[in-house]
């Protein structure tokens, strides 16, 4: 993962009041819950005295209580009470839970993942200028079986579309990729702007050759985790991809859409549009889960061609900001 970000891990309905929940999220053992005033907590899924899951445990107002012996801890993860030391007796220092910054926002759980500035707040997470309360989503959670950064280089490729999803998006669509265009909108998030032309002898234009296509449609990642398919105004694909482990990530995959604004059936026709993008995601899912290694790098071994310049930006930038976050310690 790269350290010091916000990271979007799980969707807001996920977390009820009443109730702590139990997720493996960045290799780790989490749980997540709500206190009285429905304000969302993330933190080690561990009470340092035993070890016990604290996921099984209740919630006692604004306090999480490990199941075993019955030890309290507040949304900073200290530990307000241990039952048999007795109520007035001064907590020691080393019951402390690790808890995480947490933000919510745009029907997401973030939490910052590393560590915190010394002085001041942190910014809240980034998110997408261009998608407003007008636009409506539905949602599903798709687990895949590789790293993250593997599903999310994938949703930065043009030239598989005519291959994987030949029955479906790709249907018809050029295999030279003209670009594909990478234009920085700040220094964590860029735009992909592609163009699939049929094959008739020419090369591929390159990125510096000529301008990007004057066209809405285009492909925008910020860092670490977020993803959008800007296919109209009225019409967006995002992701959140969540990293569980090494080895499994959970796409939250959302469709966005605007030009249906009657209450009910705004909602009707995000969910009816939800089985043809899991069937596109699938078709993806199938050949991604077979990427060796699972994780990617900057260096690695691939042979990368003009059609991968997203790529080769998104894992650059990726390195620049490990490398940046172990400098800074």
């Amino acid at each position: 993962m790269i350290p010091n970000q916000w990271y979007a891990i799980l969707d807001s309905n996920e977390i009820k009041r009443g109730k702590p929940v139990g997720v493996t999220r960045m290799g780790q053992k989490l749980v997540a819950w709500r206190d009285s005033q429905g304000r969302a907590t993330v933190m080690r899924d561990l009470c340092p005295h035993r070890g016990v899951a604290l996921s099984g445990g209740e919630l006692k107002g604004d306090c999480i209580m490990c199941p075993f012996h019955g030890f309290e801890y507040d949304a900073s993860g200290r530990c307000t009470l241990i039952p048999a030391n007795g109520r007035n007796t001064p907590m020691p220092k080393a019951f402390q839970v690790q808890a995480y910054p947490t933000y919510e926002a745009h029907g997401f759980i973030f939490i910052w993942w590393g560590q915190p500035p010394e002085q001041g707040q942190l910014p809240p997470p980034p998110w997408f200028t261009d998608i407003g309360a007008n636009l409506t989503y539905a949602q599903v959670r798709d687990p895949w079986k590789t790293h993250y950064s593997r599903p999310i280089e994938n949703q930065l490729d043009a030239p598989h579309v005519p291959f994987i999803h030949r029955t479906t998006i790709g249907r018809g669509a050029g295999t030279v990729s003209d670009g594909p265009w990478v234009v920085w909108k700040t220094p964590n998030s860029f735009w992909v702007i592609p163009l699939m032309r049929a094959d008739d002898g020419r090369p591929p234009v390159k990125p510096d050759e000529a301008p990007p296509p004057d066209k809405p449609f285009h492909l925008e990642f910020i860092f670490p985790n977020l993803w959008q398919n800007y296919i109209s105004d009225q019409v967006r694909v995002v992701i959140a991809f969540a990293p569980v482990d090494d080895e499994n990530t959970l796409l939250y995959l959302r469709f966005y859409q605007g030009f249906m604004r009657a209450p009910v059936l705004r909602n009707v026709v995000s969910l009816l549009s939800m089985p043809f993008n899991i069937l596109v995601a699938h078709q993806d899912r199938r050949v991604v889960e077979t990427q060796r290694p699972k994780r990617s790098e900057l260096r690695m071994g691939e042979k990368l061609i003009q059609g991968d310049n997203p790529i080769i930006a998104y894992r650059r930038r990726r390195q620049e900001l490990i490398d940046a976050a172990k400098a800074g310690g």
